[in-house]
């Protein structure tokens, strides 16, 4: 009888911290964050950044590198010589906290690009927090300098762009060419926001070379920004409700993650926010939900 009490106990307890656990894979769609959504919360340590995403309820993260750094000791001064002795212990540490609250790290945003040295041990810290990739800014340099590093740690250098597709003659294809671990972390509203072009059909395309994609809310160009303006999601134009629903179809295994950079409203927080973003991406998501892009986060 006491094992048997013990045991029931036990299993209590495992299923309370799975339940606590967020959850935000919404009708097969993996709805994250990148962790720079928080960059105004007043503690930016690494467990203070942990706590914001399990309350803004998200269980998978692009986790920003200089979080994971400072946590992991990173000196003032002498970077090179300490990331090329650095051992993983902190970095182990790290993915058991985020497993203890159900969290799960997909990619890592680390440019510590100078010396092989340092992009080993970017690659390395990668493996370590369980990521697919590191993500960097776009360019054909970057990706004939970065993909032999992760084809050697068998794992993805993913390229984020920002108004890069509304420069004349760029083209992603050179720099998926250099290599299978090649990946695109596309930033819908950014891409919106330049070229005016429904994403949609980008990612028709590309959607077996698309590791994530960041979401905004944007106007298409105009005379005072010529990439675009930010808006709550639901004011501006990037089809956000249209994409998320694209892939919920087609069951493509992309990333999703809220890049939060409209203003945020007085009385309100990065994290209240980033949940109202999740609370949108479950409305488009919604089954038979015919509403476009009308779903409005309220300005309070």
């Amino acid at each position: 009888m006491t094992a048997t009490i013990i045991l029931a106990v036990a299993c209590f307890h495992v299923c309370s911290i799975a339940a606590a656990a967020p959850d935000s894979k919404i009708a097969g769609v993996q709805i994250g964050t990148i962790t720079y959504s928080y960059r105004d919360m007043p503690d930016q340590s690494l467990t203070a950044t942990l706590d914001y995403i399990v309350r803004s309820g998200i269980h998978s993260v692009e986790l920003m590198g200089s979080t994971v750094e400072a946590y992991a000791g990173l000196p003032s001064e002498g970077h090179r010589e300490w990331r090329a002795s650095v051992s993983m212990d902190k970095f182990r540490e790290i993915k058991k906290m985020f497993d203890a609250k159900g969290v799960k790290i997909h990619i890592l945003k680390l440019e510590t690009f100078g010396s092989d040295e340092e992009i080993d041990y970017a690659f390395k810290v990668c493996k370590t927090l369980g990521a697919m990739g590191i993500t960097t800014e776009v360019s054909l340099d970057a990706a004939k300098r970065l993909a032999p590093f992760a084809e050697k740690h068998k794992s993805y250098i993913i390229f984020h762009n920002h108004c890069q597709p509304g420069d004349p003659g760029f083209s992603y294809d050179p720099i998926l060419a250099v290599s299978k671990r090649v990946m695109l972390n596309f930033d819908c509203g950014h891409y919106f926001g330049v070229t005016g072009k429904n994403p949609c059909e980008f990612i028709r395309e590309k959607h077996d070379r698309i590791a994530s994609i960041h979401f905004k809310d944007k106007t298409g160009p105009t005379e005072k920004a010529s990439c675009g303006e930010n808006r709550l999601w639901g004011q501006g134009q990037t089809p956000i409700a249209e994409i998320l629903r694209l892939l919920k179809k087609e069951k493509w295994h992309i990333y999703c993650d809220i890049e939060l950079e409209y203003g945020v409203p007085a009385g309100s927080d990065p994290v209240t926010e980033v949940a109202k973003c999740v609370d949108f991406c479950r409305q488009a998501l919604a089954p038979d939900k015919n509403t476009a892009n009308r779903l409005v986060i309220e300005k309070k």
